[in-house]
């Protein structure tokens, strides 16, 4: 016991938000020092892994057969355990190739989802345990983001915190450090990207990759009308003659293609909303429901969730970090950790 906290002193904790589209880690005294993509690119004849991150990505849909560049994680789950093992020793030694070798192995903070299973959770911590970690705290998201943004979670206050993702959104109702209701549902930013390019084949016989949807989603997508008019090209294949066109796309049309999707996740969170208790929907009226991830920052979403609820509604600061951040703030806050650390399964919601 005072053998490990006094190599605790020593060594470089990390806290890790695991997601489907990003992987960001942080490291204790230093900030964020990675903020990389969820993709392993492999060789198949030989197994090797090739590339990982943004290396890896540049390679989705422009490899030979035998290379394949893929996402060990689907909706925030390890769907590749082995693949996910080699991601995080990839990652935990690249925070330690500056560092000395003989440096002790770190404690690691873990984001986790909220609809996690009892075999994921061990997967999570298994692959943690075996990239180098000391120790493996995991916390869910939710949590993570909350303590990130810097909320009283704690208190007796009731704080909504909305997690829209790569894979999947969560939603979560947080008082005395601990979620009190939650629902989370696979309708994110990869589902967007997917309504564009089934809008595109629909209206305008395109056949769309994945990154020009993402490209598109990211210049004009938007949730609620926009002051200015935006546009942006759409590059494909024309399904009718099989060749490259290209076509104007503008922010009214992308609105039409995600509003499934944006209908969705504020239909989920009035759906919260309806089995929180009422002295914590109080609470939420009066302080607002924050929006975190990477999909908050749609232009507009925080407008038409507010105008759907009648609940004020604020995108965090840097809301790509905020689960990074708060595994951070855990690091440096060892009973706040123990407390929040996800021991317990809950029910389902």
């Amino acid at each position: 016991m005072i053998f490990d906290r006094i190599l605790g002193k020593f060594s470089k904790d990390i806290g890790i938000d695991l997601g489907t589209a990003n992987t960001i880690v942080y490291v204790k005294e230093k900030g964020i020092v990675i903020n990389e993509p969820s993709v392993v690119a492999i060789n198949l004849k030989t197994d090797q892994i090739l590339a990982v991150g943004i290396e890896a990505k540049k390679m989705v849909g422009k490899t030979p057969a035998h290379i394949t560049a893929i996402r060990p994680l689907v909706d925030g789950v390890i769907s590749d355990f082995e693949v996910t093992e080699k991601m995080l020793k990839y990652f935990i030694d690249k925070t330690h190739q500056e560092g000395f070798n003989f440096l002790p192995r770190p404690r690691v903070v873990v984001g986790i989802p909220l609809d996690i299973t009892e075999v994921e959770r061990k997967a999570v911590e298994d692959a943690a345990l075996s990239a180098g970690a000391r120790e493996v705290y995991l916390v869910e998201e939710s949590m993570a983001a909350a303590i990130g943004c810097r909320l009283p979670v704690e208190d007796a206050i009731g704080n909504m915190v909305v997690d829209i993702g790569g894979g999947t959104t969560e939603i979560a109702v947080i008082s005395l450090g601990g979620i009190v209701t939650w629902k989370t549902i696979k309708v994110a930013g990869d589902e967007m990207n997917k309504n564009i390019i089934q809008y595109a084949r629909n209206k305008f016989n395109l056949l769309l990759g994945e990154k020009v949807a993402e490209d598109i989603k990211i210049k004009v997508g938007s949730a609620a009308q926009l002051k200015q008019q935006l546009e942006a090209q759409m590059r494909g294949r024309d399904l009718v003659t099989g060749l490259p066109r290209e076509i104007i796309v503008n922010d009214e049309q992308i609105r039409e293609a995600l509003s499934k999707s944006v209908r969705m996740i504020i239909d989920n969170i009035k759906a919260t909303l309806e089995i929180t208790p009422p002295e914590l929907v109080a609470d939420i009226y009066e302080r607002g429901i924050l929006l975190t991830g990477g999909g908050s920052l749609l232009k507009g979403i925080d407008r038409a969730i507010s105008r759907a609820t009648q609940i004020p509604v604020y995108v965090a600061d840097d809301p790509l970090t905020a689960v990074v951040r708060g595994t951070g703030y855990l690091l440096d806050d060892l009973s706040l950790l123990k407390k929040v650390n996800s021991l317990s399964q809950f029910d389902d919601a």
